[in-house]
């Protein structure tokens, strides 16, 4: 258990120490390029499985009659 709370403290350590983190503007910046992004990609999904699901059911539906 001493390794595990050795390792956790060290990390912690490094993080405050050698880690460089950005400001708080670009944090909100770049928080809204990947959520627009997300969207975008997302009806993007969207609309390319809903376009699927109308062809395959056309097909379906062709094939039956």
């Amino acid at each position: 258990m001493a390794k595990v709370t050795n390792y956790v403290s060290e990390a912690f350590a490094e993080l405050k120490t050698n880690v460089t983190w950005p400001e708080w503007a670009e944090v909100q910046r770049l928080t809204i390029i990947v959520a627009l992004f997300s969207i975008i990609f997302a009806l993007a999904t969207f609309g390319v499985d809903r376009g699927f699901e109308v062809v395959i059911a056309n097909i379906y539906s062709f094939l039956k009659n």
